[in-house]
């Protein structure tokens, strides 16, 4: 049976006679595409094209983006006669009883190069207001479960985020009373620490874009969330409408952002380790290797926006 996302925090949500996701209980998730609109030809051809790339290693494939299954043609819902075809996606959420999710928009920048100029001054008023241009990241959207019930700031709100409000939600996405001030990051070690936290895969993910040149990843988000349950922390990249061919060409719109994330994100651990005190050298000594595995941030991590784009 098909229903809508009942843990979605950023994005078109589907409404009556409205498209947008829906999931069903095997695992699906299913992005409509609309005929009118070019975006969804183009990520549809993303997909297609990259999971048949060979120059993509498997491990990125199978690690950092959800598994794509074609398309499939479906009713809009309480529209049962409006039909659309959908991309047929991985639900990245199946399986967690209490997920907590981040979407985070990476890129100081969200207009692709042959954007018309109406887009271009749209994203470039959204990248200003936001923290997108100072920080190189932006957050689309969160929500954390917690013993109390469910913290899920107002979209209207985490629009308006300044980039303190993006660190203290950083450190609130991983603590016990997100709600509370301070935020206690009592989760900091379990989910952004460790060989397989979300440090770690930031700095995997972190090492591809240092070489890729196959694709510029504009207006893409990370998909960061974890179940206090048992599943495991996980990223992936999500939102592909706006990818461009890289034409041999690092993408450091997307790297910079990517670092300056990953600089925060180290910065939290730190402090919670501090904190804590030097109770377990073991969970220490493996996040002071993922840091010193990070190296020097990536120097187009802050940019300045001028009319005529970034310098």
């Amino acid at each position: 049976m098909l229903q809508r996302p009942e843990h979605q925090v950023a994005g078109h949500e589907a409404g009556s006679g409205t498209p947008g996701p829906l999931i069903d209980g095997s695992g699906h998730f299913f992005k409509p595409l609309n005929p009118s609109d070019e975006r969804g030809a183009h990520e549809l051809a993303f997909y297609t094209s990259f999971f048949s790339d060979p120059r993509v290693p498997h491990s990125i494939r199978s690690s950092f983006f959800p598994s794509f299954g074609g398309t499939r043609v479906l009713p809009i819902p309480d529209s049962p006669d409006l039909l659309l075809p959908h991309l047929v996606l991985e639900n990245l959420l199946h399986g967690y009883s209490n997920p907590c999710v981040m979407d985070v928009k990476i890129g100081a920048r969200t207009w692709y190069p042959s954007a018309s100029e109406k887009y271009y001054a749209k994203c470039l008023k959204k990248d200003r207001d936001s923290t997108s241009a100072l920080l190189g990241f932006r957050i689309s959207g969160l929500q954390v479960h917690h013993e109390s019930g469910r913290w899920k700031p107002h979209r209207d709100k985490v629009r308006k985020y300044t980039v303190t409000d993006v660190r203290q939600s950083l450190r609130q996405f991983i603590s016990k009373n997100p709600d509370e001030t301070p935020p206690d990051c009592a989760l900091a070690s379990s989910v952004y620490g460790g060989s397989n936290g979300i440090l770690a895969q930031l700095l995997e993910l972190k090492s591809w874009f240092e070489d890729q040149t196959l694709f510029h990843f504009y207006s893409a988000s990370l998909l960061i969330a974890y179940d206090k349950g048992g599943k495991a922390p996980r990223l992936k990249l999500i939102d592909f409408a706006h990818v461009m061919e890289g034409e041999g060409i690092i993408d450091h719109n997307f790297l910079g952002g990517l670092c300056s994330l990953i600089k925060c994100v180290s910065e939290i651990l730190a402090d919670a380790e501090t904190a804590a005190g030097p109770t377990d050298p073991q969970v220490l000594e493996t996040t002071a290797d993922l840091e010193a595995a990070a190296g020097p941030a990536e120097p187009k991590v802050v940019v300045g926006l001028t009319e005529n784009g970034i310098h």
